[in-house]
């Protein structure tokens, strides 16, 4: 419980009537969660503006009320309070309300297009190998220390993020390590909290149905190193076109990590197969368990966030070398009769040209690669055709099935995904709507030594169709049917 004055000390706001020495007992920008004692944010969404919604919250028995537009009659004994952007206030009331956790704690966000969760829970791992107490909130789920918490979104809202950031420092945490999604960093979901770092992975196409063009989605995500404090440091990829723009109008002490140019941290591939890659970082050599060149990123973007949090090179490459891939990511399983499955998250065409790309350096060309391959719906459809172009330019056969089609037809995504495929390649690619019987087919066609990859949900253990999510987890069918077909 705060006082309302409390709360919003310190903030900008353009007109206050009304009792600030009220209690709060809750935040909130859902009306249906409205109850007494509540503040009540009225944010103007993408299909909801909240400011539709305050006389319902006032029935309710909410007292208090941010807007950006005050209703034209003014109820007696509610406190309005208008500000210029509810919901970047919100962020900031948020910080207040929960005593401004993210001070406590070394907090450090992860952004960029592909790598955001490989990243973060390879830090959360790698301190708490450490011994630290660290907490993590990723796109697969939230964690404070052994303790899973489920997770809804990228980024959880301002108060849902501000409330497990507490939780966390109540709980001892001294690191927390976030992904910073571009609709979170674009809703203000982060405002308000106190960074010690923020670093980029990289930047391709992705989330156009929400930013609408490219360069809107390079300011989203520069917007987390325009606006962090100069006491932070910003790491960011050399080797990313877009990667030093990110550095541009950053107050925080600027690094950047790269394997194509010279960098303050260098990293080479000395050697790489399916088990895993020897990798040369800052001059010392250390076999890791993850495969691939963009995985060589990912690990040498934790070492590099590492080393500026205060650990030395040598216990970071001791434990980072030791922990295995992230749930989702590149995981590999492989059948009896030596058939070998991997599961893989890749849902934008770069992330599936890095896989299959890392594939095929590592396969010896003699076996078939086997992709299956959807695209979700409400969701950025221009990138369906080249996901069908890349896979069937990278792989000897290819089966386009769903993802989560959500309110959209699965054949119709098909029907998109389908102009991508060069005629040249028609001849190996299959269509099969339902992604059960797609992966069926895969491991039903495929040898020993064959490779399947099944692109697209990774970590997810659901398939959302119509509103419904039914259970659906591609690396446990995939075992299924290894199983099925070797007995």
């Amino acid at each position: 419980m705060q006082t309302l004055a409390h709360i919003i000390a310190g903030l900008d706001t353009i007109s206050v009537s009304g009792d600030l020495n009220q209690n709060i007992e809750q935040l909130t920008f859902d009306s249906r969660e409205a109850i007494a004692g509540s503040l009540f944010f009225a944010i103007k969404g993408t299909a909801v503006d909240g400011h539709d919604f305050m006389s319902q919250v006032i029935a309710m028995g909410c007292s208090a009320i941010v807007c950006e537009v005050l209703p034209t009659n003014l109820e007696l004994n509610i406190c309005y309070i208008k500000v210029a952007n509810s919901s970047e206030f919100m962020g900031f009331a948020a910080a207040n309300f929960y005593d401004n956790p993210s001070k406590a704690l070394k907090l450090v966000a992860v952004t960029g297009t592909n790598g955001k969760t490989t990243v973060a829970t390879l830090l959360f791992n790698l301190f708490r190998s450490l011994g630290s107490n660290v907490g993590l909130l990723s796109t697969v789920q939230n964690q404070i220390n052994e303790e899973i918490i489920p997770a809804t979104h990228t980024t959880p809202d301002a108060i849902r993020l501000n409330a497990l950031l507490r939780l966390m420092v109540d709980r001892g945490c001294e690191y927390c390590f976030m992904e910073a999604s571009s609709h979170a960093i674009h809703q203000n979901r982060i405002k308000g909290l106190h960074f010690a770092g923020v670093t980029f992975t990289n930047i391709t196409h992705d989330h156009l149905d929400y930013h609408k063009t490219f360069d809107e989605y390079i300011k989203a995500k520069k917007k987390l190193f325009d606006e962090v404090n100069e006491d932070a440091f910003a790491l960011t990829n050399k080797d990313d076109k877009n990667g030093m723009v990110m550095l541009q109008n950053t107050k925080a002490t600027r690094y950047n990590y790269g394997i194509q140019h010279m960098a303050d941290f260098k990293a080479k591939i000395m050697e790489s197969d399916f088990n895993g890659m020897l990798l040369n970082i800052d001059g010392e050599e250390a076999w890791f368990r993850l495969v691939g060149e963009f995985n060589a990123y990912n690990l040498l973007l934790v070492y590099g966030t590492a080393y500026l949090l205060g650990r030395t090179k040598e216990e970071i490459i001791t434990k980072l070398s030791s922990l295995g891939s992230v749930k989702g990511r590149f995981d590999y399983i492989r059948s009896n009769n030596g058939i070998i499955g991997i599961v893989d998250y890749a849902h934008t065409p770069d992330a599936l040209e890095n896989v299959l790309t890392t594939i095929n350096k590592v396969r010896t060309g003699n076996e078939e690669l086997i992709t299956v391959i959807g695209c979700g719906g409400n969701r950025d459809a221009a990138k369906r055709p080249i996901m069908a172009e890349v896979a069937s330019n990278l792989s000897t056969r290819v089966i386009l099935t769903s993802d989560n089609p959500r309110n959209e037809e699965p054949d119709a995504i098909l029907d998109e995904m389908s102009k991508g495929v060069p005629a040249i390649h028609y001849k190996k690619t299959l269509r099969i709507t339902d992604r059960k019987e797609a992966i069926k087919t895969a491991v039903s066609m495929a040898q020993s030594g064959d490779i399947i990859l099944v692109a697209g949900k990774g970590h997810e253990n659901y398939q959302e169709i119509k509103g419904v999510k039914h259970p659906f987890d591609d690396k446990s069918i995939l075992n299924d049917f290894f199983q099925l077909f070797q007995s």
